[in-house]
């Protein structure tokens, strides 16, 4: 009877005062709260996150850089790289078609906008000319082919500039294998080590993401206030369900088609969703994902790969933002859409939600460019409205793009036959059996 009180207690433990999951909630709910209470004092928190979020990205490009390097190396040819990045390319295009789609499908069915009867006229242009004033290669082929090149090989990795890195990575993985030769295996050593290394700093840094999820919520609340929250409701509302929709029926019919369990999927990765519901930042996870599916018998070449490249090219839940988003401020503003012109949406947003990797304030740019696209049957100006909510809705984009992103690993990886479909399948049986190092 002591036995099993003993092991009661140890559980509790464990999902409690020991679980970094814990922390974060408690920091989520202290920082709304805190909000509320005192606005001023509550804007001055913003710091928490960022020193966080500037610590991660110092962090990451290393980790995402040795991790594609091991992983690439350790195929068996080059060939297989071609092949998982053949087949990510793929799945990437046609999800994201999804994802547009539901947007637009979602934003007619509901009407966010309808009945607001917003004048254009009461909008201050000054307040989105950031947004608006931009290169207007940002959204183009040539802008990615451009911010893909790295000038030095130190700047990507100071400023998170994952797409970079990639490339680099990539890069040097392809000519250490195929002119590594016997040498790849002392090549390899070194590289493994300083990995697990970056890897034990990130999860010394991890903890202290409850720090930075209270700051998150604490500045989100005080500057946009609980008020923002209600004006828009309508909208939120309907980006909950679509990122819900997305989530459960669209990946959850893709990874049937493999025998796989959403929910079960869902289980296995909540930490890393919550962290990233947390702080609003898909950086915050990458790392901790990549490990865990890796320790659940995802090949390292496949998640090293499929996993920052989706982070650059497979936002699928910014894709439902961005076509909601025009369909919104469509009927906000009194300015139908024709079946035509919402098409277009769909095939403009496919290239230009690509087209600002890297970029600050991406979500609003690639929007004002899409408007600037359709010819002005919907003002530029018109995206001011969506500055006070914006930030609430990061958080249900954020954590859409990971679950889309960590789908898209386990895809390509079975497709290609680079996953231990037994041992992963016992592992989302069995999450308590992962070792999860980073996140406790």
């Amino acid at each position: 009877m002591e036995e099993i009180l003993n092991k009661k207690k140890k559980n509790w433990t464990n999902y409690t005062i020991k679980s970094l999951a814990f922390w974060v909630v408690v920091a989520i709910i202290a920082g709304i709260v805190f909000g509320v209470v005192n606005p001023k004092l509550a804007v001055q928190a913003k710091p928490g996150i960022d020193w966080f979020i500037q610590g991660l990205k110092w962090l990451v490009g290393p980790i995402i850089f040795l991790t594609i390097i091991s992983g690439i190396v350790g195929l068996k040819s080059l060939k297989e790289v071609g092949t998982i990045g053949f087949k990510a390319f793929i799945y990437f295009e046609i999800v994201s078609t999804f994802a547009l789609a539901i947007g637009v499908l979602f934003g007619n069915v509901f009407a966010p906008g309808t009945g607001m009867n917003l004048s254009v006229d009461s909008l201050d242009p000054a307040s989105v000319a950031k947004f608006t004033n931009v290169n207007q290669d940002v959204g183009s082929v040539w802008a990615i082919l451009k911010g893909a090149i790295p000038t030095d090989p130190i700047t990507p990795f100071l400023n998170g500039q994952t797409l970079q890195v990639l490339v680099m990575a990539l890069t040097l993985a392809v000519l250490i294998s195929a002119f590594g030769g016997a040498y790849k295996e002392r090549i390899l050593k070194p590289i493994e080590t300083a990995q697990n290394f970056f890897f034990k700093i990130l999860t010394v840094l991890m903890w202290l993401s409850p720090i930075a999820s209270f700051s998150a919520m604490s500045f989100l609340i005080g500057k946009f206030g609980i008020v923002s929250l209600i004006n828009m409701a309508s909208l939120l509302g309907v980006m909950f369900i679509s990122v819900v929709v997305f989530i459960f029926v669209v990946l959850g019919l893709i990874l049937a088609i493999f025998k796989i369990n959403v929910f079960k999927f869902m289980r296995f990765i909540y930490k890393e969703v919550l962290i990233v519901f947390a702080t609003s930042s898909s950086e915050s996870a990458l790392a901790p994902l990549m490990r865990r599916l890796e320790s659940a018998g995802v090949s390292r070449g496949t998640t090293g790969l499929v996993i920052p490249t989706g982070y650059s090219f497979n936002l699928d839940c910014t894709n439902i933002y961005l076509s909601l988003s025009i369909i919104f401020l469509s009927q906000a503003f009194n300015l139908p859409l024709t079946l035509g012109e919402q098409l277009s949406i769909i095939l403009i947003l496919m290239i230009t939600s690509k087209g600002a990797v890297g970029v600050t304030g991406s979500g609003f740019i690639v929007l004002a460019g899409t408007l600037s696209a359709l010819g002005g049957v919907i003002p530029v100006v018109t995206v001011a409205v969506l500055l006070g909510v914006d930030k609430f809705m990061s958080e249900m984009r954020a954590v859409g793009n990971l679950c889309g992103n960590a789908v898209a690993a386990v895809v390509v990886g079975a497709w290609d036959k680079q996953i231990d479909m037994e041992k992963f399948k016992y592992s989302l049986d069995h999450p308590e059996t992962v070792k999860d190092e980073i996140l406790g």
